[in-house]
């Protein structure tokens, strides 16, 4: 209870609770995540189980919508798709694979970040100079390049009934290696600042070794940075996702995620059936800007030279 109490009457929760834009932000992006985390029980079918799913009740639109070729269906709130997928069942779906392949993404760019951004920044010398300029090679390709290519690879070389069985494994991967260096570039500037100071400096006297001092006392005053770099590049890693999926390199169609559902129905959006698509765009959307909102507060709020109360 204590520290509940020390937490409420905290300068951030304050900060937080006077600020329209992230209290919309956070209430939106807890909506998306719990959508996401109870999909099972919110979706009127499994959009993954072919035996759910009719084609006889393919294309139906919405059920607020009007003049289109099909009348509603009470059963399919948000329509159908072209195989016969409940629309909400399906984006609920999708949603949860899409933040799935975001967090674990940026948690594979954290760890390669951060171990060589404290390795760098503390050891100096050659092995600096290594990394960093591994990482401007790294900064040199875009993440998209990186993917389309080592996917495309994959698919031909193993084959497309493997990469639908490794298709998230395989994305988590190839997006989370693909953007270390920022990580690795935040951490080093902050371990440069910090190595030379005078907690350090006693840290070695008293005969701690490196791992020890670089674990115990310079990482945890170098985290606060991370925090606003991974709302961004969560956000990041899901449109890499997404745009992937629209290409067809990303989630297969038997188990899609928002990138999939936007490029499944995108041949359809002039014939009619503009859900199909518009729908799971929309969604994205504001999954994207919800969290690009809350990253710019949390910059924001944990700079004070950019707070302005």
């Amino acid at each position: 209870m204590n520290r509940l109490k020390t937490a409420l009457d905290s300068d951030f929760f304050y900060r937080f609770k006077t600020d329209k834009v992230a209290i919309v932000s956070f209430s939106v992006l807890m909506l998306f995540f719990l959508a996401a985390l109870f999909a099972p029980l919110l979706s009127p079918m499994d959009p993954h189980d072919p035996i759910q799913i009719d084609i006889m009740d393919s294309e139906i639109p919405p059920l607020w919508s009007s003049g289109a070729d099909t009348d509603p269906d009470e059963r399919f709130l948000l329509g159908t798709d072209q195989q016969g997928r409940d629309m909400l069942s399906a984006i609920l779906y999708g949603l949860r694979i899409s933040i799935v392949i975001g967090l674990f993404a940026v948690a594979v760019q954290m760890i390669i970040g951060i171990a060589i951004g404290l390795i760098s920044g503390y050891f100096g010398g050659r092995i600096d100079s290594f990394f960093m300029r591994l990482a401007d090679i790294q900064l040199s390709l875009s993440t998209m390049m990186i993917a389309i290519i080592v996917l495309a690879i994959f698919q031909a070389s193993f084959g497309a009934d493997l990469y639908e069985e490794l298709a998230i494994f395989m994305l988590v991967m190839v997006i989370g290696i693909a953007e270390w260096p920022q990580y690795a570039r935040t951490i080093r500037a902050s371990v440069l600042a910090e190595k030379n100071k005078e907690y350090v400096d006693a840290a070695r006297v008293i005969g701690l070794g490196a791992p020890t001092i670089i674990m115990r006392h310079i990482l945890p005053n170098t985290l606060s940075p991370l925090l606003v770099i991974s709302t961004v590049q969560v956000a990041n890693a899901i449109i890499s996702e997404a745009a992937l999926s629209f290409l067809g390199l990303g989630m297969p169609v038997t188990m899609p995620s928002l990138g999939s559902l936007i490029s499944s129905g995108f041949e359809f959006i002039f014939s009619g059936s503009w859900w199909i698509t518009v729908i799971p765009s929309v969604v994205l959307i504001l999954l994207i800007l919800t969290i690009n909102l809350l990253g710019d507060w949390l910059r924001d709020v944990l700079n004070p030279k950019l707070y302005k109360g």
